[in-house]
């Protein structure tokens, strides 16, 4: 079983949609017509983003990105701080784990690391 698509509430869709086609490699795919925008990444993972306030979530939790390699994570981490993104985690580098967390607009957080 595979996940395949990610629902969010967001308080707006278009900077949502910036962040994570920004920052993320998502691209638009299907704008339905109660406004909720579909993302899809190269993976064929969806990302529905619809207008309303975020839910209550408790403060660990989160979702994540793979990356292939630490350089990778690094670099991404270097450019969302550049970009003035929220860093909930800051770079964390062991010897089989390097990983980060951020937040994005709508304060859902995201972890971002590799492990071999």
């Amino acid at each position: 079983m595979q996940l395949n698509h990610l629902h969010l509430h967001v308080v707006s869709v278009d900077e949502a949609a910036a962040f994570y086609t920004g920052h993320f490699g998502f691209r638009p795919h299907v704008r339905q017509d109660d406004g909720t925008l579909f993302l899809r990444d190269a993976g064929g993972l969806d990302l529905a983003l619809a207008a309303g306030p975020p839910d209550n979530f408790p403060p660990w939790a989160h979702f994540g990105f793979r990356l292939d390699n630490a350089d990778a994570v690094r670099s991404l981490y270097a450019r969302l701080q550049a970009a003035d993104v929220t860093i909930r985690h800051p770079l964390d580098e062991e010897p089989d784990f390097v990983w980060f967390r951020c937040a994005d607009p709508d304060g859902h957080l995201i972890e971002v690391y590799w492990e071999p």
